[in-house]
């Protein structure tokens, strides 16, 4: 895949540049783009919200329905660097439409089946979908603009990440209640096959590697900086799905079970807050986001453990959780692209893979924890794991997170 800017291609923002006047961002191919993030990422989270219905219609436990998130990352954890590869030549709207098109066959059969392999095979069948779409988003954003505004292009195509937790998690889960989860996951098919058309008409195509600029994605670890963004997206990403896959079951013991679409909702609508402030200012302040996104997840983890009876401290640390994870995307995207140099392309490619293993591996140790130890472990985990988060960041200065990024400019 393809991330940096070396490659010239007509964009939409070509034209205002070379009459002098300022450089603009595409917006209706960003938002384009921003849209099947949305569709991206609300697949993966989407069980989150409906937990306890998906569990009770497919006649599995609750941990049992959580590894239908699991699946769904294996399957983009296992792919994407193969599928990177082998699909490094075709044009980026073409693999894109093909992304979306596997959202909606996935999400169609996993909202009329009833039987529990079935949806498990279609999860992951949409993972797969996913590590197309992943791998590639970041760096498309980044090739529809120009090189200034490259970190801004990025926040909008990210945007649509916090929208799915905003928005289609907490909508998804009262559907779950008022009509049945299944209609949430054909709502789903409806819109990737809307996106599907407004990239075709909107999206300019970008082409994608020649042979001759390909390189071994494994390369890319011997670039400083790149190993501290991989390790720190790992982590992080582990400890927010601990929390995350489980919130169902987490605020039901402790009597809020009616209230996981409003915490999550706040959670989202923080997030969006989050996202525009590191739209905002990641390009000069990169390092201090990523360190302030680590303290306040870890803030939100510490309220979680040390108010157990109070519904408001629920909704202070869905806030503060939301704050601290809205940017991150963004932030771990930039930050591999930037440390990755000439092979951004494959830096971005293990970031993906990282990112969905995490995921996975979240999703199977909160299920470990749920059956053995309870929801209240969950807290002081996501606050163990944030630990080893916050050194490699502070230990990241010169590379990776560096204090100072030359020709940063305002």
């Amino acid at each position: 895949m393809r991330t940096s800017t070396r490659t010239s291609v007509p964009t939409p923002h070509r034209p205002a540049a070379d009459h002098g006047r300022r450089p603009a961002l595409p917006l209706p191919a960003l938002l384009a783009l921003a849209t099947a993030v949305f569709v991206t990422a609300l697949t993966e989270t989407l069980p989150a919200g409906v937990l306890p219905a998906m569990s009770a219609d497919l006649g599995v436990g609750e941990s049992a329905m959580g590894q239908s998130i699991t699946v769904y990352a294996l399957g983009t954890a296992l792919t994407a660097v193969p599928l990177t590869a082998a699909t490094a030549g075709w044009g980026r709207r073409r693999l894109l439409l093909t992304a979306m098109l596997g959202f909606a066959a996935a999400n169609t059969v996993t909202a009329l089946s009833t039987n529990y392999p079935l949806t498990m095979a279609a999860r992951f069948v949409a993972g797969v979908a996913a590590g197309l779409a992943w791998a590639l988003l970041a760096g498309y954003a980044r090739r529809l603009a120009p090189p200034e505004l490259q970190g801004r292009a990025i926040a909008v195509a990210m945007a649509g990440a916090p929208l799915a937790l905003s928005l289609g998690v907490p909508a998804g889960a009262f559907l779950g209640k008022a009509l049945g989860w299944w209609v949430a996951f054909l709502l789903m098919t409806v819109i990737a096959l809307g996106v599907t058309g407004w990239i075709a008409a909107s999206v300019p195509e970008v082409p994608g590697q020649t042979r001759g600029e390909r390189t071994p994605v494994l390369r890319a670890l011997g670039v400083p900086g790149v190993t501290p963004v991989l390790a720190v997206t790992f982590v992080f990403v582990l400890a927010h799905t601990v929390l995350y896959t489980y919130i169902a079951p987490f605020l039901d013991r402790r009597g809020m079970g009616g209230a996981t679409d409003a915490v999550l909702l706040a959670f989202g609508v923080a997030s969006l807050a989050g996202i525009w402030f590191t739209g905002a200012h990641i390009h000069r302040r990169l390092r201090a986001l990523t360190l302030a996104s680590t303290l306040l997840v870890a803030a939100a983890a510490a309220v979680l453990g040390l108010t157990t009876g109070s519904a408001a401290a629920v909704y202070v640390a869905a806030v503060l959780w939301g704050l601290g994870w809205g940017g991150l995307p963004t932030l771990l995207q930039t930050a591999a692209g930037n440390a990755g140099g000439e092979q951004a392309d494959a830096a971005q490619a293990m970031l993906v893979t990282l990112w969905n293993a995490a995921m996975a591996g979240g999703a199977v140790a909160g299920g470990l924890l749920l059956d053995r130890l309870g929801t209240g472990s969950f807290p002081w985990t996501v606050l163990l794991l944030l630990l080893p988060v916050l050194a490699v960041v502070l230990a990241a200065r010169a590379h990776g997170f560096p204090a100072h990024r030359p020709g940063a400019a305002r």
